[in-house]
């Protein structure tokens, strides 16, 4: 699994249902003119299975980061709450696309808005998809001051 290009059938078995066609087709056809969705595009393109399986552990660490910062009760507006809402940033910022704290401030608001994001985090920990979203506005407002 090292510098084997990676195939469908890796990322279904690392993602799970995490990954489906239907959805890489569905935002292709809403982003795929974006200059986020070519990045994207671009570095992905050359990830081997080893990296897809970099990027699904630290996207988990992410995710973990989150959950423990709720599940401390820091609000959405702490420092812990907020480097937690960095790190996602920076994990989707190396990985896929540039992604400055505005446009990071819309993703969230996808996170509350389409239920399927809202139903990943949720699984992870109930409200964490507001959570996350209100952590990632306040991150947002403490890097824009």
């Amino acid at each position: 699994m090292n510098d084997k290009p990676v195939t469908r059938e890796d990322l279904k078995e690392l993602f799970g249902d995490g990954f489906s066609d239907e959805y890489k087709a569905e935002a292709q056809q809403r982003w795929g003119e974006s200059d986020a969705w070519k990045q994207s595009a671009a570095r992905t393109k050359r990830y081997t299975a080893a990296d897809w399986a970099e990027v699904k552990a630290e996207g988990d660490a992410v995710s973990e980061g989150l959950v423990a910062a709720l599940r401390s009760g820091a609000p959405a507006t702490s420092a812990e709450a907020m480097d937690a809402a960095e790190a996602h940033r920076a994990h989707l910022e190396r990985w896929f696309y540039d992604l400055d704290h505005g446009v990071h401030r819309n993703l969230a608001d996808l996170y509350v808005a389409d239920p399927r994001f809202t139903k990943t985090y949720d699984d992870l920990e109930p409200g964490l998809a507001v959570y996350v979203h209100d952590a990632i506005h306040a991150n947002a407002d403490r890097n824009q001051a």
